[in-house]
């Protein structure tokens, strides 16, 4: 039996990973769950799985009558038992026989449920750089990182990766970087020419700078191919998503970033390649549907039965290649160009989008004012002076000056 902790179990990533231990039960067990304010889904969530190990990030709730609930529920670990398979039940019941529970709300409260001892694996499913600090501590404290979190590795990957160095530590659940995980599986790195990391082009492709003048909120959002939260489809509509996996490619796979490619394939099908040095590519092909590589992230190094229909190629049709368009969707060129650059300027650049993204988001800046806001932004980093990286103190106080520099350029 596989224990895990899923923060942010009430998002996108986080719902999927639920259904994926609904599907195994008698391979997977949840004994903590951490959300940032949705403290009633997060009580239905404990009630379902039994889960006695909570936290909110919002402390404001602490003072609701919701944390009442929870509370109790830390205490009696109590579920319904037609709300999962009876081995599950089973399973939750035999734990719950003994221990003590937890409630706890801040930043602080959740980072503190990846050092549960009874904790095998962490699923960081948490939105934007308040993930960082959740994945060093998740990483230190000798966990399995399953992780879902751009932001870890873009902004803190010279951090992070030492911690990760032993095999099977650190499983990426982004299908991107799944996809080239299991590509250079029984491979000799040595051999590997180019990593292709690919991208559906999101809902603007094929328009121009012109297009994308009075894009709504609404319509960013619309994604063709995936069922994302919003600031991650915001991103994926800009291409800065794109951006961010090339960074985190690099970190993984210690991959120079000359031999990193990103190509546009609309139909999602393939969800990334690696090439090598005699020619030959290989391919990850599979339904469009993140339950495939969170569920290999927990089962790594096995496989258990689908958690959806196979892809069924006689009816996929053509496969469709193009190469992004950088210079209308310029934010993907920015944070290659973060990168490539390296040190601090990547966490100051994910920063400023963050504040972007929200600004956008809330219609209080527009959708090409994004890559304004991140190109300003970065600018006056470098004119500062760009530094290494030397310390999650030292991320987060930039993080903070690149959030309140990126406020100033919006209300500019």
């Amino acid at each position: 039996m596989r224990r895990i902790v899923v923060l942010g179990s009430t998002g996108s990533i986080g719902t999927q990973t639920l259904d994926v231990v609904r599907r195994h039960p008698d391979k997977l067990d949840v004994v903590g769950l951490a959300v940032n304010t949705r403290a009633d889904e997060l009580l239905a969530q404990a009630r379902a799985f039994g889960v006695r190990h909570l936290a909110v990030g919002d402390e404001r709730l602490a003072g609701e009558p919701i944390a009442d609930e929870l509370a109790a529920q830390a205490r009696s670990g109590a579920q319904s038992a037609a709300s999962v398979p009876s081995s599950l039940a089973e399973a939750v019941a035999c734990r719950n026989a003994g221990g003590e529970g937890s409630l706890g709300f801040g930043a602080d409260a959740v980072v503190d449920l990846v050092r549960l001892p009874e904790a095998d694996i962490v699923v960081n499913a948490l939105v934007g750089a308040a993930g960082l600090r959740a994945s060093y501590e998740t990483l230190a404290a000798g966990k399995v990182l399953a992780l879902a979190n751009k932001e870890s590795l873009v902004v803190g990957g010279d951090l992070i990766m030492p911690l990760a160095a032993e095999p099977g530590r650190l499983m990426p659940i982004d299908s991107e970087h799944g996809a080239i995980y299991q590509c250079l599986l029984g491979e000799d790195p040595r051999e590997v020419s180019r990593l292709w990391v690919t991208a559906s082009g999101g809902p603007f492709r094929g328009r121009t700078r012109a297009d994308l003048a009075d894009i709504t909120p609404a319509q960013a959002l619309a994604h063709p191919t995936w069922n994302m939260g919003a600031k991650i489809s915001i991103d994926s509509s800009t291409l800065m998503n794109k951006g961010l996996e090339v960074i985190e490619a690099h970190h993984l796979f210690s991959m120079p970033y000359d031999r990193i490619s990103v190509v546009v394939q609309p139909q999602s099908a393939i969800h990334s390649m690696v090439e090598y040095s005699d020619g030959s590519v290989k391919a990850h092909l599979g339904t469009t549907d993140m339950r495939i590589p969170i569920q290999f992230a927990l089962s790594y190094p096995e496989r258990w039965d689908a958690p959806v229909e196979p892809l069924d190629f006689t009816k996929l049709g053509s496969l469709e290649f193009a190469a992004p368009d950088t210079d209308t969707f310029r934010c993907l060129a920015l944070a290659r160009a973060a990168g490539e650059r390296g040190g601090t300027l990547p966490c100051v650049m994910n920063a400023a989008n963050e504040v972007a993204v929200a600004a956008f988001l809330a219609e209080e800046g527009s959708y090409l004012g994004i890559a304004q806001c991140v190109e300003a932004v970065m600018d006056a980093h470098e004119r500062d002076g760009v530094q290494h990286v030397e310390s999650l103190g030292q991320l987060e106080e930039l993080d903070a000056w690149a959030r309140a520099e990126a406020r100033r350029q919006i209300v500019q």
